[in-house]
C-alpha cells in the first residue's frame, strides 16, 4: 500500500466503502472503477471524457453491476 499514490489509497478505501454499502463480501473492479469516476481531483473521469466515453453510462452501468 506504501507504494500507491495518496489519490489511488482513497479511491481503494472509497471503492471498499462502496463494497460494504452495497453488501457486497469482495470488493471487485467494478467498485474501483466507480470510485476512481467519483473521485473529486481525479484523472480517471477527465482522461475517459476526453477519450470520448459516455461516463454518465458507464456510472450507471456500474451501479447495476455493483447491485
Amino acid at each position: 500500500m506504501d507504494k500507491l499514490t495518496s489519490k489511488f489509497q482513497a479511491a481503494l478505501a472509497d471503492a471498499q466503502s462502496i463494497a460494504l454499502g452495497a453488501d457486497n463480501a469482495m470488493m471487485e473492479p467494478a467498485h474501483v472503477l466507480r470510485a476512481l469516476i467519483d473521485q473529486q481531483g481525479g484523472t480517471v473521469r477527465p482522461l475517459l471524457l476526453k477519450a470520448g466515453a459516455n461516463v454518465a453510462r458507464l456510472r450507471t452501468d456500474l451501479a447495476a453491476a455493483i447491485d
